[in-house]
């Protein structure tokens, strides 16, 4: 079988380099498994040039039938997984959605999805699905990522958070108010707060010295301290919200072109445990009257 793997993807790609590289192993594995494969057929699929590679007549007939027959195995296994309705389902998701959104709600799903076992993952990286034991996983974007059905969820909508304590203690009347505090950024998006007071008709004139922060979690949780204020997601800030662990000073939004997508392997058949997970996002997603 993986001189067969081997063989698929050196012939599909037409380089032993590209095909090591899809495979996660080096270029002369990938020659010694075709070598092996040519000298059980005792027949050339290759023709080895200086820097390249061209695939013989042989070859490509070959090649035609392995592929069909590889697609034919991975159809069968995932028929096999969908109809088996299986109750475990392994997750993945950034901190900041599994801590603001996931964890909040958890209890949600299991009321209605009692036999359904769940592995929970956090994880800031794409998933390798093909490699990956992962059977969903969140993504934030813009939808555009390769070999995944992508299912929008909501779009990003940014508002500012502070812990009730520190609104109770100061003065917070306008936006031009929250220049006196310190704001919190995370580090890959910086340009928010700028884009926020914009829209705001406030000029963006920082006062107190700002913190950067490595993630939208670190930040949030530095607000709900009472430390200054963040920019949060109202999707994952809105139970923090209702609990009254965060307040939000302003309820002006900015709006992203981003936003958060629920996303498997491309051509995969769903499980039950999939589905029963996918729509109850959908459920939750679309009742957060808050978010809204």
């Amino acid at each position: 079988m993986n001189a067969l793997l081997s063989f698929e993807s050196a012939a599909r790609n037409l380089s032993f380099y590209q095909a090591a590289e899809e495979l996660h192993v080096t270029p002369s594995a990938i020659s010694h498994q075709i070598k092996s494969l040519e000298s059980f057929l005792g027949v050339l699929l290759f023709e080895r040039k200086k820097r390249q590679i061209e695939i013989t007549p042989a070859g490509k007939r070959y090649s035609k039938f392995i592929q069909k027959a590889l697609k034919e195995i991975d159809k069968g296994t995932q028929d096999l997984i969908a109809s088996h309705d299986t109750g475990e389902l392994s997750i993945s998701m950034t901190p900041a959605f599994l801590n603001y959104w996931l964890l909040p709600r958890i209890g949600r799903f299991y009321e209605k999805n009692p036999d359904i076992q769940l592995d929970i993952n956090a994880s800031v990286t794409l998933i390798d699905f093909p490699r990956s034991d992962i059977d969903l996983a969140v993504y934030f974007g813009h939808g555009d990522w390769p070999n995944v059905e992508c299912s929008f969820l909501r779009h990003s909508e940014r508002v500012p958070v502070c812990s009730p304590k520190l609104l109770e203690k100061y003065r917070i009347k306008t936006p031009k108010d929250l220049l006196e505090h310190k704001l919190f950024f995370v580090k890959q998006r910086k340009e928010e707060w700028e884009a926020w007071f914009g829209l705001a008709d406030t000029e963006y004139d920082m006062r107190k010295y700002p913190i950067s922060f490595s993630s939208s979690s670190l930040a949030v949780k530095a607000a709900a301290e009472g430390v200054g204020i963040a920019l949060a997601d109202i999707s994952l800030a809105s139970e923090s919200i209702r609990k009254g662990e965060l307040v939000m000073p302003f309820d002006k939004r900015l709006k992203l072109e981003k936003a958060f997508y629920l996303v498997y392997q491309k051509n995969r058949k769903m499980t039950f445990a999939m589905k029963a997970f996918k729509e109850w996002m959908l459920v939750e997603m679309s009742n957060d009257s808050l978010a809204d």
